[in-house]
């Protein structure tokens, strides 16, 4: 049998993570739900981030009928095999899946206070808790690391440590940080310590919209809803961070760098790279670059299918056969409990060999399975 890496899956931090996992200096200001008025709250760095329907952060296994008419809470949102490592080993086992790669849920909002050694904080009690999983969880669960990506020095401290507790990889947000491009020398520090592990950096979507996903906001504004919002936000997102990476030179700088795209799908690679190429053939001369774009798309980049996803064996043929890989997003919202039967079903299409790189084998070359 084929190995099955999910490339997208996350935890649902326990609510009581931060104030069981901080520092003391910083427990007063803990990552924390609060209910008010009989409304669940999520408090970040002493501001509410969201209100009520809490149950939405996860979901996947609630009817999506319940999930919005807010009649759960966020504990209702989280199954055991998304904060419990030995029912994490069992869903895997029932989805007939080797591995999967982990993200956080909570962890991946972006932190809305200017206090650095807070938001530095929040990160190492993340990690730390994540490390206890991993240890629980074995091989079987590759975690990413949490970076205060504003604060680069404590960052790629903090990347060491996780790195000597067996991470395998960090999370990127896609957009720019303090006004610094993903792929501008500013954050150097931080790539040259993956490019050195062999650790992929993961472009992972943001639900939201803010920063990288500015340009929708007017059209937000017009209430078009979730499927406006979850379709169009991740390629909004992805698009000009991957670009960036590739325009500032990043994997000039970093030949080896390993970067992976996260929950955007795979079909609008081709397009970007077509869509690179063109434009750089027209601007070469205010280029530095030392390939064209669509060289370093194939070199350095890799791309997470969505289990339906219609374009894998295209990508496979124009982008390259290793570069496609798939993840489930379990437990969110837009995911499915039968996520790993969805993707078979997927490539049922393809040439075994194909079927086999899809499924994990592309992502076994990342993450040295």
């Amino acid at each position: 049998m084929s190995l099955v890496i999910d490339c997208d899956s996350h935890v649902m931090e326990p609510a009581d993570l931060w104030l069981r996992y901080l520092e003391p200096r910083f427990r007063d200001r803990a990552i924390r739900i609060e209910e008010r008025d009989g409304s669940e709250h999520l408090i970040i760095g002493e501001k509410v981030v969201l209100s009520d329907r809490l149950a939405g952060l996860g979901g996947a296994h609630i009817p999506r009928e319940e999930l919005f008419a807010g009649k759960h809470r966020y504990a209702d949102g989280c199954l055991p095999s998304s904060y419990d490592p030995a029912a994490r080993l069992r869903m895997l086992d029932e989805w007939g899946v080797d591995r999967c790669v982990l993200f956080p849920t909570i962890g991946i909002l972006p932190f809305p206070t200017d206090d650095l050694d807070l938001a530095n904080a929040y990160c190492r009690a993340y990690n730390t808790w994540q490390a206890e999983f991993h240890q629980d969880a074995g091989s079987r669960v590759v975690p990413m690391a949490l970076l205060n990506w504003r604060d680069v020095d404590a960052a790629a401290a903090e990347l060491k440590r996780c790195l000597n507790l067996g991470f395998g990889g960090v999370f990127v947000p896609p957009e720019t940080v303090s006004a610094h491009r993903p792929g501008q020398a500013h954050f150097d520090p931080i790539w040259r310590l993956c490019a050195e592990a062999g650790v992929p950096g993961c472009l992972h979507v943001i639900v939201r919209f803010e920063g990288a996903a500015r340009p929708f906001a007017d059209w937000l504004a017009t209430m078009p809803g979730p499927t406006f919002g979850f379709g169009l936000g991740a390629t909004g997102q992805l698009i000009p961070a991957i670009a960036s990476m590739v325009l500032d030179g990043l994997f000039d700088r970093f030949p080896a760098l390993k970067v992976v795209c996260v929950e955007a799908g795979c079909g609008f690679a081709a397009y970007l790279m077509d869509r690179l190429d063109e434009k750089h053939q027209f601007f070469r001369a205010a280029s530095t670059l030392r390939h064209k774009p669509s060289d370093y798309l194939r070199r350095n980049v890799w791309f997470v299918a969505e289990p339906e996803e219609r374009t894998i064996g295209a990508m496979l043929e124009l982008v390259g056969e290793d570069r496609i890989l798939w993840g489930s997003d379990f437990p969110h919202v837009d995911s499915r409990m039968d996520a790993a039967d969805l993707i078979r079903d997927g490539v049922r299409g393809l040439t075994p060999a194909r079927q086999a790189a899809v499924l994990g084998g592309n992502a076994a070359a990342i993450w040295k399975a």
